[in-house]
């Protein structure tokens, strides 16, 4: 069997295209930061699942008419459709569909599991998402991760728990919404390591616009069936859905899987652990919060682990080969 090893490319790019791919990242981070607060205070209003269903509805939206728009100036200038009629392997259309699949029932893992238990355990267990993507991409898809990823990844990991070690102490134990908030994680590293293997035989506005019309539509008979209230019921209760889809799934989501044509998705889902800093780092500057020994301890060992990851420059870039583009697309 070939080994898929990660390796850089020989090409030597510029400054820019070094640059791009980072600053490409930090926004999708900052965007995804502001999650669990959104969720939060969307299930005052309504049940997480109504939450998770009005957020992907209403992304599914925005990311059709982005569709849209890259059709239509497409057809302007060169009178052709986006994305040429071809037909697809049955492997890569179930893949397609996993990716929906999986990434509906993470979400709604995630965001229900915020109900059960609290917020420092559910993020937590929700960080342990680098290890399984990692450990799903040596069993599953041959990639290998040097010693130095591998370290930083334990330590980063490491950080993260430490990060809300002191509230985890203070929060009552509820191992239904611990368990459900770990199963999250995995279907999320499963998300990260199958939109890996498709990204170069799909554009990246396909896999989101799919990802979420299959994720809505298996959503649909569970918000039909076991849900009374549907849709938000004060402008207030919109706006946080509307912020939940447009920032968090559009934004967020959107640029982490632009992001997997350039990086792993082990080292992307490493990365995703630089939340706690970001959302550490505002409190403390916006609402003058405190931080702990243990905050301070576990924020070092975050910076410290991703820092020895990116000098194991072998397991960053992306193992599959350069993905496919509209020509909208490329001219962006």
């Amino acid at each position: 069997m070939v080994e898929n090893k990660l390796s850089l490319t020989e090409q030597k790019p510029d400054k820019a295209s070094n640059i791009l791919p980072i600053i490409t990242v930090i926004i999708a981070l900052l965007a995804l930061s502001s999650t669990a607060i959104f969720i939060k205070i969307a299930v005052n209003e309504m049940s997480a699942v109504a939450t998770l269903f009005n957020r992907l509805w209403i992304a599914t939206i925005i990311f059709g008419l982005w569709s849209g728009i890259n059709q239509a100036r497409t057809h302007i200038k060169d009178d052709e459709p986006v994305l040429p009629q071809q037909r697809y392997p049955i492997k890569e259309i179930a893949f397609l569909i996993a990716v929906g699949l999986v990434h509906v029932i993470g979400r709604l893992s995630w965001t229900w599991s915020l109900t059960q238990t609290g917020a420092a355990n559910a993020n937590a267990l929700g960080s342990l998402n680098p290890l399984f993507t990692t450990l799903g991409g040596w069993l599953f898809f041959n990639q290998i991760f040097g010693r130095k990823f591998i370290l930083g990844l334990i330590l980063a990991i490491v950080g993260a728990i430490a990060v809300g070690f002191e509230d985890l102490l203070r929060s009552n134990n509820n191992f239904t919404g611990d368990a459900v908030a770990l199963m999250s994680s995995i279907f999320y590293a499963a998300n990260f390591l199958l939109i890996e293997q498709i990204r170069n035989k799909f554009s990246i506005i396909t896999i989101l616009v799919w990802r979420c019309v299959i994720a809505t539509s298996l959503m649909i008979p569970v918000v039909l069936i076991f849900e009374k209230q549907v849709f938000p019921v004060t402008l207030s209760g919109w706006l946080v859905v509307f912020a939940l889809a447009a920032i968090c799934e559009a934004l967020g989501h959107g640029l982490i899987v632009y992001s997997l044509k350039t990086f792993s998705s082990g080292f992307i889902s490493l990365l995703l652990l630089l939340n706690p800093v970001i959302v550490a780092i505002l409190a403390w500057i916006l609402f003058s919060e405190n931080l702990s020994i243990f905050n301070l301890l576990g924020l070092a060992l975050i910076l410290g682990g991703i820092y020895l990851a990116i000098s194991n420059k072998e397991s960053i870039r992306s193992s599959v080969n350069p993905p496919i583009q509209s020509p909208a697309e490329s001219e962006s």
